[in-house]
């Protein structure tokens, strides 16, 4: 089934690089972090219920869908034990493994926002690219495309951007054969939160929500 028109790709393309810029201002530059977040959240999520009011099975298309979820699942599970792996034993060697109580909450609630970001970045920027007509770009100028714009979000930590960029070329790939956000989403907020008490030392709890705390 084709959905909506290539102008409509278009400006989904470009609603997700003005999130991104959005990203560096109100994130980085401003530290509204948990604004920023919040505001994005049921931003998009307006505009899914929006367009899925409108075009129904536009939602499986984007790849929120639970028939293919064990079959994703059984291609990303070994990409993700490999990751936990090489995280502690980079950790490990750096000094840089910081687990405590806060890991909890963002293995619990950091997934949520991970399906957003697979959303726009996976979803909305590989998924138009490949389905924008006549305009065709080859499955790796897709993926690498997509994996660059994930990896510079996440400027300027470097590590990561390295992370990152590494997950979005494995899950561009998958996304591409089988469309499904929610898998990707739970990998993305676990991998990411370990990632963030592990290798990159960071505390993206107390980031977040540290303000509300003191």
């Amino acid at each position: 089934m084709t959905f909506h028109s290539n102008i409509n790709r278009k400006y989904e393309i470009i609603a997700v690089l003005a999130t991104a810029a959005g990203k560096f201002i109100f994130m980085d530059f401003l530290q509204w972090k948990l604004v920023f977040i919040i505001i994005s959240t049921l931003g998009w999520a307006y505009y899914v219920y929006i367009r899925n009011k409108k075009e129904p099975g536009i939602l499986a298309h984007w790849g929120f869908r639970l028939d293919n979820v064990n079959k994703v699942l059984r291609m990303v599970l070994p990409f993700g034990i490999l990751a936990v792996i090489t995280f502690f034993v980079t950790g490990y060697f750096l000094g840089t493994i910081n687990l405590n109580w806060h890991i909890i909450p963002i293995l619990i609630f950091y997934p949520i926002w991970g399906v957003i970001q697979q959303f726009l970045v996976i979803g909305l920027m590989a998924g138009n690219l490949q389905d924008i007509q006549n305009q065709k770009l080859s499955k790796p100028a897709i993926i690498t495309l997509t994996a660059l714009l994930f990896g510079l979000v996440h400027y300027p930590y470097y590590w990561l951007m390295i992370g990152t960029f590494v997950l979005a070329l494995f899950y561009g790939f998958i996304y591409l054969k089988e469309r499904n956000v929610y898998v990707m989403g739970l990998f993305h907020g676990w991998l990411g939160g370990l990632f963030f008490y592990t290798v990159v030392n960071r505390d993206p709890f107390a980031e977040v929500f540290g303000k509300l705390f003191n």
